[in-house]
């Protein structure tokens, strides 16, 4: 399974100051064979170490954090040679570690000829609360489930996918692959993007086995809840995760703590709202008051929206039919558009982007607004193919901004300063914009 992040892997190689690796990224989005893959194709041997499922292998970096004392020792345990550009070591879920984590810095100071990465899929619980851990000497990347187009290159669609990729301009595509990709959209919304639904449902077609996948994915995740959280923190964790569905099926997306317990309050609950979002399960955008350079500036912390990590296990929580992929409008509708809303959240947080939205005042309300370029945009996104664009006037009237965007079924188009981008095509908006600045 071909999977975009390869690039950043290669890019990460051929650096002449290498730093060791970090890869960060949710459990089961497919770390571990994307690192596996990376070392067989670009390395003559690969070393993997997994500090979870062999504990004792944390005990070769209990006499030293010295690297060449741990690549000695290392292959010695391995039985492997280990020669500098030539060997790939994987330290997998490397959060069981501390010292392994630790000797990162020395790797990176001692011996930065040495190819290393780390991952793990409590890396970010981990590393929040680790003090002193030299952040610069480091370099990380993130993985995410599968996007869209990384979905229609597993489908075997790589000319589709080519095509769309290459699009640099805003004329509408031909209607025969614009239909297409909707199919293609629309079995994605309830696939996602977790690489084992994704092989699934390309092999068998078989809805009823994604749909056991993806709540076998759910279940471990709760058993993560119990195990690594915090004890004070694993039913208040459950009761957060738990309702997120139902937060984002109001018309009013706006996460409500009382929604998640009666007579819930933020301090409460925020403790386990932060180790979902270190732990990489949801993704928090919050409100800004006013859409000024820089955003983060102005984002209101006791405001803001929550959205799951894949819209497939989204699906699988709510569960929404499989029936609805035959329907030409259902899932596009279901839950108040919270399915597509939580796809488009999950694209550009792919992409890059910091995420917020705004309201005014019960009178209008943008579902993301994102900054690029120095420019803000704001982003409007439609289940269906209404062309009603109440809340983008208003915005518009308010801040005269330079382009307009809104995320549709509906075709690729231009009207004015109103850029109507495909949901099909959320994931290339930033190349789409930039091309807007140009003309």
């Amino acid at each position: 399974m071909k999977r975009t992040i390869t690039e950043n892997l290669l890019a990460w190689k051929g650096q002449s100051k290498r730093k060791p690796l970090i890869l960060m990224g949710a459990r089961q989005v497919g770390k571990t064979f994307v690192l596996k893959q990376f070392g067989s194709q670009e390395y003559s041997n690969t070393i993997y170490l997994n500090f979870e499922d062999n504990p004792r292998l944390c005990k070769l970096f209990d006499a030293s954090l010295d690297p060449k004392v741990i690549l000695k020792a290392l292959t010695i345990e391995m039985n492997a040679e280990i020669v500098a550009g030539k060997t790939l070591l994987i330290f997998d879920e490397i959060q069981e570690c501390p010292n392994a984590l630790n000797s990162l810095k020395y790797f990176f100071e001692n011996t930065p000829e040495q190819h290393i990465i780390a991952a793990g899929s409590l890396l970010g619980v981990k590393l929040a609360h680790v003090k002193g851990f030299p952040v610069g000497k480091v370099q990380f990347l993130t993985l995410y489930p599968l996007s869209f187009l990384e979905f229609l290159e597993a489908s075997r669609e790589t000319r589709l996918k080519d095509f769309i990729t290459e699009q640099k301009n805003s004329d509408p595509l031909p209607p025969n692959l614009h239909e297409k990709l909707l199919i293609y959209f629309k079995e994605y919304l309830f696939v996602g993007g977790m690489p084992e639904a994704v092989a699934e449902y390309i092999d068998s077609q078989n809805v009823a086995k994604v749909r056991e996948i993806q709540t076998a994915i759910l279940n471990a995740y709760s058993l993560d809840f119990a195990k690594h959280a915090p004890r004070e923190h694993i039913m208040k964790i459950n009761q957060v995760w738990g309702s997120i569905p139902s937060q984002l099926a109001k018309e009013n997306k706006k996460f409500i703590y009382s929604a998640v317990r009666e007579g819930g309050r933020a301090k409460e609950f925020e403790g386990a709202l932060q180790w979902l979002i270190e732990a990489g399960l949801i993704y928090k955008v919050p409100l800004i008051s006013t859409p000024k350079i820089p955003l983060s500036a102005y984002a209101d912390i006791n405001a803001f929206k929550i959205y799951l990590v894949d819209v497939g296990l989204l699906g699988a929580m709510s569960h929404l039919s499989a029936k609805t992929i035959l329907h030409e409008t259902e899932l596009f509708e279901e839950f108040r558009g919270a399915i597509a809303e939580n796809y488009v959240a999950q694209e550009l947080t792919h992409s890059q982007f910091p995420l917020f939205y705004w309201t005014s005042e019960g009178k209008a309300e943008l579902d993301f607004i994102i900054e690029q370029d120095n420019f803000i945009y704001p982003i409007e996104v439609k289940s269906g193919n209404s062309k009603k664009k109440k809340s983008l006037k208003v915005y518009s009237d308010t801040y005269q901004p330079n382009l307009l965007i809104r995320c549709s079924p509906m075709n690729l188009i231009k009207n004015g300063n109103i850029l109507n981008c495909p949901l099909y095509l959320v994931e290339k908006l930033r190349s789409l914009i930039a091309q807007e600045l140009k003309e």
